[in-house]
């Protein structure tokens, strides 16, 4: 796993970024576990108004993504982030909804509590990118 992998795996949250089919961009914080060149993310049952999200209707429309995951600290020596881009697929059910949960869970305790109940998106990851201050 290169540096920017590694450093972007062990990131507590990314933010995912998708495009329309209009080209509208659009950004949200997501939790995450990354399996060599895989990316899983997944929809849960934390509060939302409903579970066909806009990354979805983005995903099917355009399926290449970025994710960023930064930290930033008074002390700008410090400053690092971390990019993923590839191409995203929505598993709505299978092995790689089975997968992505099981990662998920192995890194965020807080899914002892709050369920996995929607679909994953699977990231193949085709460049890893990451600056350091």
């Amino acid at each position: 796993m290169s540096d920017a992998a590694a450093e972007f795996a062990a990131a507590p949250v990314a933010v995912l970024a998708t495009v329309s089919a209009e080209g509208q961009p659009h950004v949200v914080p997501v939790v995450f576990a990354v399996s060599g060149d895989l990316l899983y993310t997944a929809v849960d049952a934390k509060r939302k108004s409903t579970q066909h999200l806009r990354r979805l209707d983005n995903i099917a429309a355009n399926p290449r993504v970025s994710l960023l995951a930064e930290d930033y600290d008074d002390d700008w020596s410090q400053l690092w982030w971390a990019r993923a881009d590839g191409n995203a697929t929505v598993h709505p059910s299978g092995d790689e909804m089975a997968i992505g949960y099981s990662l998920l869970r192995a890194k965020y305790h807080q899914y002892d509590r709050v369920a996995l109940d929607g679909p994953v998106i699977r990231v193949a990851v085709s460049r890893w990118s990451s600056w350091h201050a």
